[in-house]
């Protein structure tokens, strides 16, 4: 591929993740309730994209393989911290912030941790999406998780598939993507599954 093209990946997957979480955002403060979403989900995803981020940082990889995560976990946060307002558990998120905290400065005392820890991420992200199915399956409503959000992160896997053999090529970041891509498909299907139910009950 040309090196245009790869630019032009690059800039197409900032700007969804610039936007990425707004919807899920936007239909949990216009509802006032966070129905449908799984606080162990966001919690798994925000674990997930903290340690590929540090571990992006140690390998000294280049910033445009991983530039949407400060933004995706920034928006993350403003989720847990709306899920946790409307559910009553605001002081919960501040608890968690601490731990995150903890956990990356950890994640780079040695080079074994940050390795394990990427290992481990995989089936990190991979559960996250995996609670999130297990919640819409047993409440067979997709309430305000939303379909685009879910969309959208399929979408960057998909480019940040690209992105990985065109520059790193590091396996273990190309297996995580193309796993966290048929989940995320898998998840808006779902969605989009229990949201056309309840319009025809």
């Amino acid at each position: 591929m040309a090196p245009g093209l790869l630019d032009v990946v690059h800039l197409t997957t900032w700007a969804v993740c610039a936007v990425i979480k707004l919807p899920q955002v936007v239909a949990v403060l216009r509802a006032g309730s966070a129905w449908g979403l799984s606080v162990s989900s966001l919690l798994l995803e925000l674990a997930g994209f903290l340690v590929f981020m540090r571990y992006q940082i140690y390998y000294g990889y280049p910033l445009e393989t991983y530039l949407e995560y400060p933004i995706i976990i920034a928006q993350d946060v403003i989720l847990l911290f709306s899920i946790m307002y409307f559910s009553g558990k605001t002081k919960r998120a501040f608890f968690y912030a601490a731990v995150f905290w903890v956990v990356w400065y950890m994640l780079t005392l040695q080079k074994w941790i940050i390795d394990l820890a990427m290992n481990l991420c995989t089936f990190i992200s991979a559960a996250s999406k995996l609670v999130q199915l297990q919640h819409l399956w047993q409440t067979k409503d997709a309430g305000q998780a939303s379909a685009l959000t879910w969309g959208m992160s399929a979408y960057t896997c998909a480019t940040r598939i690209i992105t990985t053999v065109m520059t790193t090529n590091d396996l273990a970041v190309l297996i995580r993507f193309i796993i966290m891509l048929i989940l995320n498909i898998w998840v808006t299907a779902t969605i989009l599954h229990y949201s056309k139910t309840k319009k025809t009950d």
